[in-house]
């Protein structure tokens, strides 16, 4: 099966410290693949309303629930849960210290339907878990590159392999910044409008430099060099210098990327030998940092030239009444 997936069994063994999780009918249904990252606390289900019910969603018992479970008939439980499980829920919890009759027991084994427990807070668990499962389902896509963290900002430094983005990353990391993924960046949608970027696992805190082969950041610069993950608020593309294109020179026209559907900032960067690209990455985050702040040196310059124009034609239309004025 593919790791990638989400599985019951994965939730289980990854949240089994963080939660306390028990499995009440062993390993049945650890290989359900869990597709929504939304969860369920199935009150109006349990009361005999169904019209809304998606069966995609873990479902989630808690005291409230249970305590209502119990004031109902044996034959009205049963009927209930069986509803759930052949309708195909990946995953059902029991929480805050709550036991499952005998007969969803014996109902989730027939339909083979993880059961889970824990002791925890129903609404302690429901706000873990959902950040859990918005992480790990959330859209996600690999770009060549490198990411960093610039003064606080993430830059991800892309463009044609072998242009030196792993030289400029390493280059930054000596002078103070902290490196998030070379080579291989892994960038999860995390809202509508931001991007996170991490390294995959086997690439973690390393650098590949043409000549010298792979080395260890976090070994060689130590702890403070690295972070495990970082917002893309910049991407810089690396480009060849070509005399035949007109590459910006006011910046006053802010050009955006596309990374999973989120507009990221772009600067198209030309080098050349001799040029220091590593500065030039600072001053970026720099300047990304007091766009923010409100002050964009661009729309600032752009505006002293129009009203420079302004005052050179109030100038010159006095001048030209003054010739005129015979008196």
């Amino acid at each position: 099966m593919n790791s990638d997936l989400l599985t019951v069994g994965r939730i289980y063994h990854e949240n089994r410290k963080k939660f306390g999780f028990t499995r009440i009918n062993g390993e049945i249904g650890q290989d359900t693949v869990v597709t929504s990252s939304k969860l369920n606390r199935p009150g109006l289900e349990i009361s005999g309303f169904w019209e809304s019910f998606d069966p995609l969603r873990i479902q989630l018992i808690g005291e409230g629930e249970y305590r209502y479970i119990k004031s109902l008939p044996r034959e009205k439980v049963c009927e209930v849960f069986e509803h759930f499980f052949k309708a195909g829920i990946p995953l059902m919890i029991f929480a805050h210290q709550v036991k499952p009759p005998a007969c969803v027991v014996e109902l989730a084994r027939k339909y083979k339907v993880a059961l889970l427990a824990t002791s925890v807070t129903t609404t302690l668990l429901v706000a873990s878990l959902l950040d859990y499962l918005d992480w790990e389902l959330a859209p996600s896509t690999i770009m060549h590159g490198s990411l960093v963290d610039v003064y606080g900002i993430g830059l991800l430094l892309t463009g044609r392999s072998a242009i030196g983005k792993s030289e400029i990353a390493l280059d930054l990391v000596e002078r103070g910044h902290r490196l998030v993924a070379d080579d291989v960046v892994k960038i999860i949608r995390r809202a509508d409008n931001v991007v996170i970027g991490t390294s995959v696992e086997m690439l973690e805190h390393h650098l590949e430099l043409r000549g010298l082969g792979i080395v260890d950041v976090r070994q060689i610069f130590g702890i403070r060099a690295v972070r495990q993950q970082k917002r893309i608020e910049v991407q810089v593309e690396l480009e060849d210098w070509d005399n035949e294109k007109g590459f910006e020179r006011v910046g006053s026209v802010d050009k955006h990327s596309k990374i999973l559907d989120v507009d990221v900032p772009l600067i198209n960067l030309p080098i050349y030998p001799g040029k220091n690209i590593t500065v030039i990455a600072e001053v970026i985050a720099l300047n990304h940092v007091l766009k923010i702040m409100g002050t964009n040196a661009a729309h600032d310059f752009e505006k002293k030239i129009a009203a420079s124009i302004r005052q050179k034609i109030r100038i010159d239309e006095l001048q030209n009444y003054l010739k005129k004025d015979l008196e």
